[in-house]
Order: structure tokens, then C-alpha cells, then sequence
């Protein structure tokens, strides 16, 4: 079931030339985004790898897992810019998660009942809420700048929503 992908890394480890690069952010950037396919966050922002921290989940949200991640990266690995990137045509904005529970087949509703998916009625509360949860956390070093962005699937373009 996996053999086409194991073997696309057969072909890409007889080119490998990434082991040799620091663990820092070269650019001192980390971007927190969703895991959506239409986003490529290197070429969007014409980075290189070993240039960013990249985080993704669903929606691209600031959850405790994402913070904890932001720590240890302001802290050990040369981070001082932060953004926290969502986008249009999102699957989970303009719901709230009795709407996404709803969606997933019927075996699992029971199953998913308290789980929080972050949905987002109000993207950009939710944008505001993710960006003010970076900039509360004590342990994101002071001066840390922090944005607010918003990716559009249809034209690549990207849009400041809440400058640092």
C-alpha cells in the first residue's frame, strides 16, 4: 500500500543533499499553518530548506502542541518571527465543530462528540484568538514579532490580516 511512496525515497535518497544543514532557522522564521495541499509554505514565501520552522495541522491553529513547538523554537532554534498563516476555502471555516462532527461518517459522531476540531465560524476571530494565544504564552521570548496572515487558494497571494 505505501511502496510507491517508499520508493520515491529510494530515488530521493541517491540525491539527498539536506544533511548537512543546521537545525536553526537561517531566517529566524516560523510559520504555523494548515495542512491543506494547495499550500506549499517554502515556495510561497521563496524559502529554502533549513531557512523556517514549518508547523501544520487542520485550520493552521495555535494549540497547545504548536505553542510548545514555538518554545523550543524561539528558544533553541534562532526563531524570532513568527506567523501564523490560515487561508481561504478552508474545510473548517465558517463551521463550528458540532458542524465538522456532523460531517464525519456516522460510525464516528458518537466517537468525535467531545472533541474540539477548532473550527472556525469567524476566521478571523479565530485568526485574532491563535495570534493573541503566541503572544500571551510567557515563555515566547519578549520582542518575538508575531503576524497574522491569510493565504488565498486561488491566486497564491498572501494577505496581513494583524501586522506584529
Amino acid at each position: 500500500m505505501f511502496d510507491d511512496l517508499l520508493e520515491a525515497n529510494r530515488s530521493y535518497r541517491t540525491q539527498f543533499k539536506l544533511g548537512g544543514l543546521s537545525r536553526q532557522a537561517a531566517k529566524g522564521f516560523a510559520l504555523v499553518t494548515c495542512m491543506d495541499t494547495r499550500i506549499d509554505p517554502l515556495a510561497i514565501l521563496g524559502l529554502s530548506p533549513g531557512d523556517a520552522k514549518i508547523i501544520r495541522n487542520a485550520g493552521g491553529r495555535v494549540t497547545q502542541d504548536v505553542l510548545r513547538s514555538l518554545v523550543l523554537a524561539v528558544n533553541m532554534l534562532s526563531v524570532y518571527r513568527i506567523a501564523v498563516m490560515q487561508h481561504t476555502q478552508c474545510a473548517l471555516s465558517g463551521h463550528d465543530d458540532v458542524g465538522i462532527a456532523a460531517e464525519l461518517p456516522i460510525e464516528m459522531t458518537e466517537a468525535a462528540r467531545d472533541w474540539e476540531f477548532l473550527a472556525m465560524p469567524d476566521p478571523d476571530r479565530a485568526l485574532a484568538a491563535d495570534i493573541e494565544a503566541i503572544r500571551k504564552c510567557e515563555l515566547i521570548v519578549d520582542g518575538t514579532m508575531v503576524e497574522g496572515w491569510r493565504y488565498d487558494v486561488d491566486t497564491g497571494g498572501i494577505d496581513r490580516v494583524m501586522a506584529s
